[in-house]
């Protein structure tokens, strides 16, 4: 660092500076970044005719307008200035104010005024002592009073006080702009008239006073960065735990030093246990970051991302990552003529998709910059459009560690840069408008996965606030070191703030929840009958008017957690029961009644308050086995799947096998579309396909597109269309909101009389749905009665069908043991003339309509 040289005029300071090694540090060695042209510091006292400008008085809050009080000698001036007012009391009584203006000469002007000091009996009048720093207040920046003498270098400088007529102390200080930012630390001395003993004045806080210059204190919220309407940038950043925090800024990202650094004033820069400043716009740097000190001896070199960083730079791994803010605005989007659709709950029909493997196979023949990205689920619209549904749900977008997956997330305000056409942060998160608005042009909703409960060991937040942002449950295990506080306070407030600013910048339409049962644990892991945060998301006025979903997966167990989760009404769940029951059911297994209850909404889970609607339902996900394995492996190792190879394990090339397994994947689909509740389907399933048996993620594939060309993926794709618009158009008894009432439904055996509900052997249910009278018109084409049976035996059986009124008929729309294209049609094949009973193979279920003749 070179010296700092600097001018002044001689009736301000003494012919020679003062060493005072006993009051300030040594010199150190700086990071700060230097301007290649030679900087000056004016150091000038403003007199009148011998005698001080009247000072300023603070106007407004943070702007201020100069003006000087009138006397007989001084005229009024008006100006437009920035002033900025600190005062601080000093450890003998009375105040010191000093005054910080940006003038229009490009210089910063600093006035310093002493005001009713009680001086010691026998003592002068103090002097001021003053030096400069920035990212360390122990280290001052070197001063050269003599430019002509580079050996003559000061770390502090001796300014004698001018008192003016009515008795005051003042001195004014005069800097080149281009010098700021930095901080101008001052003492008092005074000295005996009998002697050389002196007495230093110091704050009542026993410290230095200390007053920025070319940066202001700032504002503690919003944390982050915000803008001002005159471009000063506002910095707020939370760590309890941190004894000092210096703000790193940058000039060049490729760099891995910091072209400036400052060291935040704890007295200046901190409101509780908010650090913040205020930087003008007219400042060259580009990007930011934090050190945070504990105290400790040794000096930590890493660079920390603001948690509240909204455009990111990632610069690889790390422990915390490298990672940077930038430093500007987020490019206006222009999202004129986008409407939320805004989707009824009941209405959903769901696809879980990665982004990356949605279009990452070269199958998809997509050019390279839309491969793996928000772009290219835009381009492949077509394929939502051909499955029906009318809702995607994203797993997690947010920057992640890569070698364990999208479910241990380091930052929660941006999305990962890989997704986008390019590295640039900001032209990712135009790509992610981009899709969400193609989307919402053709009727679908954007829903995300989002993890709150944990993050990856490369996150920041550990460095910046270990105690307040994670559990202190004292495990040594990775699950207990990277578990968040989520109802602490400050983390709560920053979830949600993260979730408004999707809902808000991203017009995202709803979240999914990973590891919900966390949410409702303490910070000692106790559980909470009213957890603050679930609480908050409920009863949030943005948040509670897009979908709320709860998933007890945890990515750190293979099983799923059932818990009474606290939901106000508000918040739906993904149905792992659903998932366990229809699974128990096809492989010959569990009572009848566990499949009725999840075929009519999971009254057991719904009944109080909700309804099915805020069932989401699903057979696979994007961890454990896939369909076509679920129907394929089923040996010890994965007991916990539910699964049934159908007879033999693994790949075959038995026919028997082949068609049995073919049935058992449009069985679990039936069931699916077929339950009142939200159906969710998992990418991949379409089109058949595998793991190898495997239930680990990192092990699952890319959406192969050829695939779903193959006779599989053409029949699979085209039943799963039919499901969707058989939902939609029996919308009356298939999308209810509220369960079916009793005279709605009839339960039956296989010859019409009641199941056998306590037989734990019995493979067989089925069901009449009624459609209402009263609610569908006489002349709708909306159908009548629904006959829906479902047989996990190994035999067939010879079902029979209630009788309808005279002109009516029973049409079979599906029966999953037929061969494809007959095993569904839109139109239905009528029973024969007569007939009331319908001869159902093994290993199927069927679906008839009752319709006029």
């Amino acid at each position: 660092m070179l010296p700092v040289p600097y001018m002044m005029q001689s009736h301000c300071l003494s012919s020679e500076a003062f060493e005072l090694s006993k009051l300030f540090a040594s010199r150190g060695k700086f990071g700060e970044r230097v301007a290649s042209h030679s900087q000056k510091v004016y150091l000038k006292q403003k007199t009148v005719y011998g005698q001080l400008a009247k000072p300023v008085r603070q106007i407004s809050h943070e702007h201020h307008v100069l003006k000087a009080l009138a006397t007989s000698d001084v005229s009024i001036v008006q100006t437009s200035e920035k002033v900025a007012t600190y005062r601080f009391m000093t450890e003998m009584g009375g105040q010191l104010k000093v005054l910080v203006k940006k003038k229009k000469n490009n210089k910063y002007g600093v006035y310093v005024e002493v005001e009713s000091l009680q001086i010691c009996e026998g003592y002068k009048e103090p002097i001021m002592i003053w030096g400069l720093f920035r990212s360390d207040s122990a280290s001052f920046m070197p001063l050269d009073f003599q430019e002509s003498s580079p050996d003559n270098k000061y770390s502090t400088i001796e300014t004698p006080f001018v008192k003016d007529s009515v008795g005051r102390l003042a001195v004014e200080l005069d800097f080149e702009a281009s010098l700021a930012p930095f901080y101008v630390s001052i003492l008092l001395k005074s000295q005996l008239h009998s002697n050389l003993e002196t007495s230093t004045i110091r704050s009542h806080r026993k410290t230095n006073f200390i007053v920025p210059v070319g940066f202001g204190s700032g504002r503690p919220f919003p944390l982050g960065i915000s803008f001002l309407d005159d471009g000063s940038i506002n910095f707020a950043f939370f760590s309890r735990s941190a004894e000092s925090v210096v703000l790193c800024l940058y000039t060049d990202t490729t760099v891995d030093k910091p072209a400036l650094e400052i060291d935040l004033d704890p007295y200046v820069n901190r409101s509780g246990d908010i650090w913040h400043a205020l930087l003008e716009s007219s400042m060259p740097f580009v990007s930011y970051g934090y050190r945070c000190r504990n105290g400790s001896k040794e000096r930590d070199d890493n660079v920390l991302l603001d948690p509240y960083a909204k455009v990111i730079e990632d610069f690889g791994s790390g422990l915390p990552r490298k990672c940077l803010g930038t430093l500007c605005k987020e490019p206006a989007f222009d999202w004129s003529g986008d409407f939320r659709p805004s989707l009824p709950m009941e209405k959903l029909i769901v696809y879980r998709l990665n982004v990356a493997h949605f279009t990452k196979d070269k199958s998809c023949k997509l050019p390279g910059d839309f491969v793996g990205s928000f772009s290219g689920i835009s381009e492949k619209l077509h394929h939502f459009k051909d499955l029906g549904v009318n809702a995607v749900l994203l797993e997690p977008i947010w920057p992640f560690d890569e070698q364990k997956g999208p479910y241990y997330p380091w930052h929660f305000f941006s999305p990962r840069s890989l997704y986008g056409p390019s590295s640039d942060p900001k032209d990712v998160a135009k790509s992610m408008k981009e899709m969400v608005k193609k989307l919402h042009a053709s009727g679908i909703e954007v829903l995300l996965e989002v993890v709150f409960t944990h993050t990856s060991e490369v996150a920041a937040l550990r460095a910046i606030d270990n105690s307040s942002y994670y559990n202190s449950q004292g495990g040594e295990d990775l699950k207990s070191r990277t578990s968040l506080n989520c109802n602490y306070p400050i983390v709560q407030q920053m979830i949600l703030e993260s979730l408004r600013y999707w809902v808000i910048e991203f017009h995202i339409d709803g979240f999914c929840f990973i590891n919900a049962s966390s949410l409702t644990r303490g910070s000692h892991g106790e559980f909470l009958s009213r957890p603050p945060l679930v609480e908050a998301i409920a009863f949030d006025p943005l948040l509670s008017k897009v979908k709320i979903i709860a998933d007890s997966w945890d990515p750190h167990e293979p099983e799923t957690k059932e818990i009474v989760f606290p939901h106000w009404k508000r918040w739906a769940e993904m149905n792992a029961k659903f998932c366990a029951d229809v699974r128990n059911f096809l492989r010959g297994q569990g009572p009848i009644s566990n499949l009725a209850t999840r075929l009519c909404g999971s009254g057991d889970l719904f009944l109080t308050g909700r309804g099915p609607a805020f069932s989401f339902n699903f057979i696979t996900r994007n961890v454990g086995l896939t369909l076509v394995d679920l129907v394929s492996f089923s040996s010890s190792e994965l007991e916990s799947e539910m699964s049934w190879n159908c007879g033999e394990e693994g790949p075959t090339k038995k026919n028997v096998v082949l068609q049995r397994r073919l049935k058992q994947i449009r069985n679990f689909l039936f069931i699916l579309f077929i339950s009142l509740g939200v159906p969710v389907l998992n990418k991949g399933d379409e089109c058949g396909q595998s793991s190898g048996g495997s239930r680990e993620y990192a092990d699952r594939k890319p959406l192969d597109w050829n695939a779903l060309r193959s006779s599989f993926g053409v029949q699979i794709t085209q039943f799963i269309s039919f499901l969707s618009s058989l939902k939609i158009r029996r919308s009356d008894l298939l999308q209810n909101r509220s369960f079916l009432k009793e005279d709605n439904i009839e339960w039956h055996g296989t010859d019409l009389s009641p199941p056998k509900w306590d037989d734990p052997l019995c493979k067989f249910l089925a069901m009449t749905l009624k459609t209402d009278t009263q609610l569908i018109p006489s002349k709708s084409d909306v159908g009548g009665d629904l006959f829906i049976a479902f047989n996990s035996g190994d035999h067939s059986e010879e079902v029979s069908l209630p009788p309808l009124e005279v002109g009516s008929t029973w049409v079979c729309l599906v029966d999953t043991s037929l061969p494809f294209p007959g095993f569904f049609t839109v139109d239905g094949v009528p029973l024969e003339a007569g007939l009331l009973t319908y001869q159902m193979k093994s290993h199927s279920c069927i679906l008839f309509e009752a319709r006029s003749l």
